[in-house]
C-alpha cells in the first residue's frame, strides 16, 4: 500500500476528529439499562468474564435445529387448513365411523406430507452448509505471551484479541485497536452490509495507536463498556478504561461483521459483539413472507370445496336420518339387509338423530376425495423445477460478469406473467453505474467529441439524424477508440488536449490547474501494479475515480498518498516533460449532502497555500469572486448542454490562501473539530464556508452514467406488453428526464405534468420563518399542481395523445399524505410514463406500497443498490441486479438477474410460461378431484346414503397419488402455448395475465362444471348399463366390486385423456406420464387383484376374472370415454373458431405457416387490448400517424 508507516498526524486532516471522540451527554448512560456490556479485554477466560455468559460467535440461519425439525415442520404443515383436514381424517380412520381402512387414508397423507417436509430439509441443510463454511472460516487470535494462532470463527469469545489481515472479512464486531499505519487508520469496505462500494476510514484511538507489533499483546489489559446489543449500525456509544484513564468509544473504532479490510496490511481488533449479538445479525429479518394472488385464490377455492363437501355430507345425513327412522315401521322392515330391529347406533330407527349425525361423520371422510391432498406438494414440485429452468436459461446469463439469473424463491413463479406495474431505480439498473469521463468545459470551451446515448435519442427525438458534424465526429471518436485500449471510466475524446496537446491551447494555464485540481481534490487511494507499474484507484464513488483517472490520461498521474502529502506526475508545460511533484495536504473538508462539495488544501513545492473545490453548480456559483467569474457564463451554458445530454456535473474552482487567513482557518477548524457540542457538524460547516468563498472558476467536468445493452429495446417491449412503467430515482430532474427520452419512456410531443418544488412561488414558501405555514402552503401547492394534472388528463382522454407525470422529492413527500395520496395516484395511473426524481429509500418504499395496496395490480420493483432493498421488500415481486452496489438488493430480492434487459424474458417468457402452466395446473387438479368425488356422491346417493363407497379402499387413496398426479406436474413443469420466439414477438400476449383471463372465476367454474358433468356422465352411463344386464357369460350381473372397478376405469381414461386434450405442447414426457398412468392402473389392477383377498379385499382377481373377459367392460369404457369428452371438445372448438383467446390466435398463425407475413402478423397485433403509450414502437407509430 503506498504510503507506508511514518510519523504524521492524519487526524488533522479530516474533518472529523479521528481518535480523539469526546465524552458526550449520551456516554453518561453507560452502565445503565440497555448501556450494561462489559468486556474484558485479552481475558476472556477470566471469571468476572464468565459471569456474563455472552453469546458465542456461532451464527445459525437455518430454521430448524436437529431438537425442532420434527415438531415445527409438522406444525408448518398441519396449520395448512387441507391438511389439518387430511389428519382430522386420518385420526379418524382407526373408528368404526370410517368408510374405508385406516392404512389407506394414512399412507397417502404421511406420502404427501414426508414430500414436503423432506424439500424443507433439503432448502434447510443448504443453509447449514452456508453456516458451516461461516463458523469455519479462520482468524488469527492472541492465545498468550505474544503469540497468534489459526482459530476458528465459531470459537471467537467476547474479548478475544484478534489480527485481521488485508482483504479478510471481520470475523465479529471489534473494537480497533490499532493498524499496519503509524496513525492506526484502516480502510473498510462495508458492501455486505450497505451495498456501498465506496472505503470507510476508521481510526483507533490515539491511547492504543502504538500497538503494532504481536507481542506488544502479551501484558495488555483494558476494560471496555458499552451498549447492549442493538441494530444500529451507524451508532455506538462505549468507553475503554485503560489504566487509570478512561476514552469514549465512538463509530469510528467500530469494525462490523462481514465487513472487509482493505488497502491496509493488518489491524488488531478486540471482540464486543459476537454470533447473534453482533450488528449484522441484529439486522438480518426474515423477508416478508410473499404469496401471489393465485395462491390465495386457490385458498378460496379449498373453502369453496370444504363447503359443498359439509352441504353434500349435511344432505346426505339428512336423507339418511330420514331413511334410518322410517326403516321399522309397525315391525315392517323397509331396508331388511340392515336388520334395523337388531342393528347398532349407526343403523338404529330409534336412535335416527344420533345415527345422522355419525353418519355426518362418516360423509365427511367419505368425501374427503374433493380436496385434492397432493395439490400443495405437488405445485411445489412444478414451482422448484421451473426455478430451475429460470437458472439455467442462458438467454439470461451474463457471460461478461460470469452471472446467471437466480430464482431465488419460487413462491412467485406464476406472479411473473402478472405484473401490471414495474418501478425502477435509474443508476446502476437502467444505466450502468459506470461513470466515464467524457466531456469537460475548461475557460469557456468545451472539450469532448463523443456522442452519449442521450444525445442519440434526442436527435432521433427531433425528428432528425445527427448533424453531419456530429456524424463525422463521432466516426473520428470510434476511429480514434480503436486505435487506443478502452479505459474504464474514461471516454474522452479530443485531440486539442490529449497527448499533451492542451499546452499548445490559448489559456493553458487555466487547463493546467484544472488537470491539477482532478489530479489532487479527492479521497481516492494508488494501488500500483508491481509487475506492470499501471497505478489503478480506490474511489469512495465511481464518480471520483473517472476523475483521477481522467487527470492520469491528460498527464496529471497521481500515484502516491500518505498521510500527509499527495504526489503527482504531471506535465511540466514549460519543460515539456513529466516533472513529480509532491504537494503538502494540510486538510480534506469532505463532501456531505448538504456541502454538495469538496476541498482540500494543499501547500505546493513553491511554498502556495491553495484551496481546491469542486462540487455542484448549485453552491459552487454563489461562491466565486468578482474577478474569478471571467468564464461563468460559458460555462454555465455547457453545464445546461451537459445536463441535457444526460450527464452528471461538477463546477472545479479554487483560490490562493496566504499564511494569516490559513492560520486563522486552521485554529477555527481545529476547535471545531474538537468541540464536544451536539452542533459541532454545523460549527466544522460554517468553518469551511467561511474559506471556501471568492473562488477563482476554473470550468466543469462531465461524466456519463451509460444506459445498460439492450433497456430501450426492453422497455419497449414491455410497454407493448402494456406493462406501465415507473422510474424512482435519487437523482435530480433533468437528469431522470434526459434518462427517459433516452430509453423511450418519454418522447417528444408527450405532455409532460410536472409537479416540482423548484418554482419561485415554493422557494419564497421556504424562506419563511413560519415552517409550519411554509409546509402548508407547500402541500396546498402540490395540491394544485396534482388537480391541474387532473385537468389535463381528463382533457387528454378524449384524445389519443399520451402523458408523462414527473414529480421530484420533495413534491412527493406532500403527495403521499393520507389526505393526498388517492389523488396523486389517480393522476399517476393515468399518465404513460412516472419519473419520481430526488426519492429517498424510504419514498421509493412509500410509492411501491401505494401502487400495490391501492390498485390492487401485481406490482415488480427492480434495484440493484441497498437504497433499493425497502423498494423491493414492499412489492409483490422483487428483481435484484446483480451489479456493481453490492449483493445487498439481490439478497432483499426474489429474483436476480444481471442486466435490465433480462426482465423482457424473465417476464414475457417465462413469467407468461409460468403463469400459464400453474392457472391450468391447478384447474385441472380441481377438475379431476370435482370427477372424483362426485361419482362417489351418486353412488352414495343410489346405495340411500349408507356410507358405502363405491371403490376399493387402494383405489381411494391411490388416485391422487399415482394415477392422476404426473401428468399434471408434467403439465406445469413442460406446457408451451407459445414458443418463446413468438411470446417475444407477440408481448401483448403478456396481458392474459395481468387480466388474470386464465384462472378467473369463470374458468374455475367452467373446469369445475366440465367436472360435475363428467362424474354425472360416468356413474348414470356405468349403473345403467350394468344395473340390469347380464354381465358374463354365465348370466350374472355385476356386483360392487365389478361396478367399482368398472367406474374407477372410466375415470382414470377420462380424466387423463381430459389432460391430453388440454395440452398445448407434448413431451415424451407428457406422454409417459399420461398413457403411462393409465396403463399402470391396470397393471396395479391385476397385481392388487392377485394378493390374499384380506388384503386386496373388493379387488381380488376382478380384473383377471371379471372385467377382462366381459366386452362390456370394454365398451363401457369406450363410450364413458367419448361421452364425457365430447362437451369440453365441441366447446372448445366453437371457442377457438368464433372467440379465439390471443395464444390460440398465435398458434393459428403458426399451423397456418404465416408467423412470417407482415400483414398477418401486423392484423394480430391490432387486436390490442390497450394502446402501447411509452416506448420507441409508440414513438415511430405517433410520428406515422402525423
Amino acid at each position: 500500500m503506498a504510503g507506508g508507516r511514518r510519523k504524521q498526524r492524519f487526524s488533522r486532516i479530516h474533518a472529523f476528529s479521528c481518535g480523539k471522540a469526546s465524552f458526550k451527554g449520551d456516554h453518561s448512560l453507560i452502565g445503565g439499562p440497555g448501556f450494561s456490556r462489559v468486556i474484558y479485554c485479552n481475558d476472556p477466560e477470566s471469571f468476572e468474564a464468565g459471569v456474563h455468559n455472552y453469546d458465542s460467535n456461532y451464527v445459525r440461519t437455518t430454521k430448524y435445529t436437529l431438537a425442532t425439525f420434527f415438531p415445527k415442520s409438522l406444525f408448518e404443515q398441519f396449520r395448512r387448513v387441507a391438511n389439518f383436514y387430511f389428519l382430522i381424517c386420518a385420526i379418524l380412520s382407526f373408528t368404526p365411523l370410517s368408510p374405508y381402512t385406516a392404512v389407506s387414508n394414512v399412507v397417502p397423507l404421511v406420502v404427501v406430507i414426508g414430500a414436503t417436509m423432506g424439500k424443507e430439509l433439503i432448502e434447510d441443510w443448504r443453509r447449514k452448509r452456508q453456516d458451516i463454511e461461516m463458523n469455519n472460516r479462520k482468524v488469527k487470535v492472541h492465545s498468550a505471551d505474544g503469540v497468534f494462532h489459526h482459530t476458528k470463527w465459531m470459537d471467537l469469545k467476547v474479548g478475544d484479541i484478534v489480527k485481521v489481515e488485508k482483504d479478510e472479512f471481520f470475523p465479529a464486531d471489534l473494537i480497533l485497536l490499532s493498524s499496519s499505519y503509524e496513525e492506526a487508520v484502516c480502510y473498510v469496505e462495508t458492501m455486505n452490509l450497505d451495498g456501498e462500494t465506496n472505503l470507510k476510514l476508521k481510526q483507533a484511538l490515539d491511547a492504543t495507536s502504538n500497538l503494532h507489533e504481536d507481542s506488544s499483546f502479551r501484558d495488555f489489559r483494558t476494560l471496555i463498556r458499552c451498549e447492549d446489543p442493538n441494530a444500529n449500525l451507524y451508532s455506538f456509544i462505549g468507553n475503554m478504561e485503560l489504566g487509570e484513564q478512561q476514552y469514549p468509544l465512538s463509530p469510528q473504532q467500530l469494525l462490523l461483521r462481514d465487513s472487509k479490510l482493505r488497502n491496509t496490511d493488518y489491524i488488531y481488533g478486540v471482540v464486543i459483539f459476537t454470533g447473534h449479538d453482533t450488528k449484522v445479525m441484529q439486522n438480518s429479518m426474515a423477508p416478508p413472507s410473499k404469496r401471489s394472488k393465485i395462491e390465495r385464490r386457490t385458498d378460496k377455492i379449498i373453502y369453496f370445496l370444504f363447503f359443498i363437501l359439509v352441504l353434500m355430507s349435511f344432505i346426505g345425513s339428512i336423507f339418511f336420518g330420514i331413511a334410518t327412522r322410517e326403516d321399522l315401521d309397525n315391525g315392517r322392515m323397509k331396508r331388511w339387509y340392515l336388520r334395523p330391529d337388531n342393528t347398532t347406533v349407526y343403523y338404529d330407527p330409534k336412535r335416527a338423530p344420533a345415527a345422522a349425525v355419525l353418519h355426518f361423520l362418516t360423509a365427511l371422510m367419505l368425501y374427503s376425495y374433493l380436496i385434492p391432498i397432493s395439490l400443495y406438494v405437488s405445485i411445489e414440485i412444478v414451482k422448484v423445477l421451473q426455478s430451475i429452468f429460470i437458472n439455467q436459461d442462458l438467454n439470461m446469463y451474463y457471460e461478461e460478469a460470469d452471472k446467471p439469473a437466480r430464482a431465488r424463491t419460487s413462491n412467485l413463479n406464476e406472479e411473473l406473467g402478472q405484473v401490471d406495474t414495474i418501478l425502477s431505480d435509474k443508476t446502476g439498473t437502467l444505466t450502468c453505474n459506470s461513470m466515464e469521463f467524457i466531456k469537460c468545459s475548461v475557460a469557456g470551451t468545451s472539450y469532448g467529441r463523443g456522442v452519449t446515448e442521450v444525445e442519440r435519442a434526442m436527435a432521433k427525438r427531433k425528428g432528425s439524424p445527427l448533424p453531419q458534424e456530429e456524424i463525422e465526429e463521432e466516426a473520428h471518436v470510434e476511429e480514434q477508440t480503436e486505435q487506443k485500449p478502452s479505459i474504464k471510466g474514461f471516454n474522452f475524446v479530443d485531440e486539442r488536449i490529449t497527448n499533451g496537446h492542451w499546452v499548445n491551447e490559448p489559456r493553458a494555464d487555466v487547463i493546467h490547474k484544472f488537470l491539477r485540481l482532478l489530479a489532487i481534490c479527492h479521497t481516492a487511494i494508488p494501488e500500483i501494479d508491481e509487475e506492470s507499474g499501471r497505478v489503478t484507484y480506490e474511489a469512495e464513488s465511481p464518480d471520483e475515480a473517472a476523475f483521477v483517472i481522467a487527470a492520469r490520461e491528460l498527464g496529471f498521474e497521481f500515484y502516491e498518498r500518505t498521510q500527509t502529502s499527495i504526489s503527482l506526475h504531471e506535465l511540466d508545460p514549460v519543460a515539456g516533460r513529466t516533472v513529480k511533484r509532491n504537494y503538502q495536504l494540510l486538510h480534506i473538508i469532505e463532501f456531505s449532502s448538504s456541502r454538495k462539495r469538496m476541498s482540500v488544501i494543499v501547500r505546493n513545492e513553491e511554498g502556495k497555500l491553495l484551496l481546491l473545490c469542486k462540487g455542484a453548480d448549485s453552491v459552487m456559483f454563489e461562491r466565486l469572486a468578482k474577478d474569478g467569474r471571467e468564464f461563468e457564463e460559458q460555462t454555465k451554458e455547457h453545464i445546461n448542454e451537459y445536463a441535457d445530454a444526460g450527464l452528471r456535473t461538477l463546477v472545479l474552482a479554487y483560490r490562493e490562501l496566504d499564511e494569516e487567513e490559513y492560520s486563522e482557518f486552521n485554529r477555527e477548524f481545529t476547535e471545531a473539530k474538537n468541540s464536544v457540542s451536539s452542533d459541532r457538524e454545523e460549527m466544522i460547516e460554517e468553518v469551511a464556508a467561511k474559506t471556501e468563498r471568492d473562488l477563482i472558476l476554473l470550468g466543469a467536468t462531465a461524466v456519463e452514467d451509460k444506459l445498460q445493452n439492450g433497456v430501450p429495446e426492453c422497455i419497449d417491449k414491455l410497454a407493448q406488453a402494456g406493462i406501465k412503467i415507473w422510474v424512482l430515482t435519487g437523482d435530480k430532474m433533468e437528469t431522470a428526464i434526459n434518462i427517459g427520452f433516452a430509453c423511450s419512456l418519454l418522447r417528444q410531443g408527450m405532455k409532460q405534468v410536472t409537479i416540482s418544488s423548484e418554482t419561485p412561488e415554493n422557494k419564497a414558501l421556504q424562506k419563511m420563518e413560519d415552517k409550519d405555514a411554509a409546509a402548508a402552503a407547500s402541500k396546498a401547492s402540490v395540491l394544485r399542481q396534482i388537480s391541474e394534472g387532473k385537468e389535463l388528463l381528463t382533457a387528454s382522454s378524449e384524445s389519443p395523445e399520451a402523458l408523462a407525470l414527473i414529480i421530484d422529492g420533495n413534491s412527493l413527500a406532500y403527495a403521499l399524505h393520507d389526505d393526498v395520496k388517492d389523488k396523486f395516484l389517480e393522476l399517476a395511473v393515468g399518465c404513460a410514463s412516472v419519473i419520481c426524481c430526488r426519492s429517498s429509500p424510504k419514498q421509493k418504499a412509500l410509492v411501491t406500497r401505494l401502487v400495490k395496496t391501492k390498485t390492487g395490480n401485481t406490482t415488480l420493483a427492480i434495484g440493484d443498490g441497498a437504497n433499493d432493498v425497502g423498494m423491493l421488500q414492499e412489492a409483490d415481486i422483487g428483481v435484484g441486479i446483480s451489479g456493481v452496489e453490492g449483493m445487498q438488493a439481490v439478497m432483499s430480492s426474489d429474483f436476480a438477474i444481471a442486466q435490465f434487459r433480462y426482465l423482457e424474458r424473465l417476464l414475457l417468457v417465462h413469467g407468461h410460461w409460468c403463469y400459464r402452466r400453474i392457472s391450468s395446473m391447478i384447474c385441472y387438479f380441481f377438475y379431476k378431484n370435482i370427477a372424483f368425488g362426485f361419482t362417489l356422491f351418486f353412488y352414495e346417493a343410489y346405495a340411500s346414503f349408507s356410507g358405502q363407497p363405491a371403490y376399493n379402499d387402494w383405489f381411494l387413496s391411490l388416485y391422487n397419488v399415482f394415477f392422476t398426479s404426473l401428468p399434471v406436474i408434467a403439465l406445469g413443469v413442460f406446457d408451451q402455448d407459445v414458443s418463446a420466439r413468438f411470446c417475444l414477438k407477440f408481448p401483448l400476449l403478456y396481458q392474459e395475465g395481468v387480466q388474470n383471463v386464465l384462472f378467473s372465476w369463470l374458468r374455475i367454474f367452467g373446469w369445475a362444471f366440465n367436472g360435475v358433468l363428467s362424474a354425472t356422465l360416468i356413474f348414470f352411463f356405468s349403473i345403467s348399463a350394468m344395473e340390469h344386464q347380464a354381465f358374463n357369460k354365465g348370466g350374472k350381473v355385476a356386483g360392487l366390486e365389478i361396478l367399482g372397478a368398472t367406474m374407477y376405469t372410466c375415470v382414470v381414461w377420462v380424466v387423463n385423456c381430459q389432460m391430453a386434450l388440454s395440452i398445448s405442447y407434448f413431451t415424451y414426457i407428457q406422454h409417459l406420464f399420461i398413457w403411462g398412468g393409465i396403463v399402470f392402473w391396470y397393471i396395479f389392477l391385476m397385481a392388487y387383484g392377485a394378493i390374499d383377498p384380506n388384503i386386496s379385499t373388493t379387488a381380488y382377481k376382478v380384473f383377471i376374472e371379471a372385467c377382462a373377459p366381459a366386452a362390456s367392460y370394454w365398451l363401457i369404457t369406450f363410450f364413458v370415454l367419448i361421452s364425457s369428452l365430447l362437451p369440453y371438445f365441441t366447446y372448445s372448438a366453437i371457442q377457438m373458431r368464433f372467440f379465439p383467446l390471443y395464444h390460440q390466435m398465435i398458434q393459428w398463425i403458426r399451423s397456418d405457416g404465416q408467423t412470417e407475413d407482415p400483414e398477418y402478423c401486423h392484423m394480430v397485433r391490432q387486436r390490442s387490448l390497450r394502446p402501447t403509450t411509452v416506448g420507441y414502437t409508440a414513438r415511430f407509430s405517433k410520428r406515422e400517424r402525423r
